[in-house]
């Protein structure tokens, strides 16, 4: 069995801040091949109802540039088993705040019938695309109600 370890990280990487950076600079100081999948425009929509502000291409185009990550990918399955099977990585990143919930056991349990590791990184809190968001939408309706007035 190799030494050599894959990691990979999926996100989406809308607004792409610190939170993004710290977690691809992370995880690509605990391997020696960092995989980053960009999830789909589709599959933001679909499965969280979020339409990204930066549209797919780029943000794939963003991520790669990043010196930390040796390949970036598209990412619309969202089914981790998938994602093992045509990239072959041995570990998994994810935010420590999956850490301990259901869904990272069950994330977890999944991984390791097929010996991949999760690796949990601290979430910055300070800084979200969430928030990016809402202070994006509030800013816009602020100046759609001055606009009114």
């Amino acid at each position: 069995m190799s030494d050599f370890r894959v990691g990979y990280a999926r996100g989406a990487f809308d607004l792409f801040h610190i939170g993004h950076l710290n977690l691809l600079r992370h995880a690509r100081s605990e391997c020696d091949y960092l995989i980053a999948g960009v999830v789909t425009d589709d599959k933001l929509r679909s499965g969280k109802g979020v339409t990204p502000f930066v549209p797919e291409q780029e943000r794939l185009s963003i991520v790669r540039s990043i010196r930390y990550v040796n390949e970036a990918v598209a990412d619309g399955s969202g089914d981790v088993i998938e994602a093992w099977r045509q990239l072959g990585f041995t570990i998994f990143f994810k935010g420590d705040d999956w850490r301990g919930t259901a869904a990272g056991r069950s994330l977890e349990a999944t991984l390791a019938e097929v010996d991949v590791e999760v690796v949990y990184f601290p979430y910055t809190a300070s800084t979200s695309s969430t928030q990016l968001r809402r202070l994006i939408d509030s800013s816009a309706t602020g100046a759609l109600k001055e606009g009114q007035s």
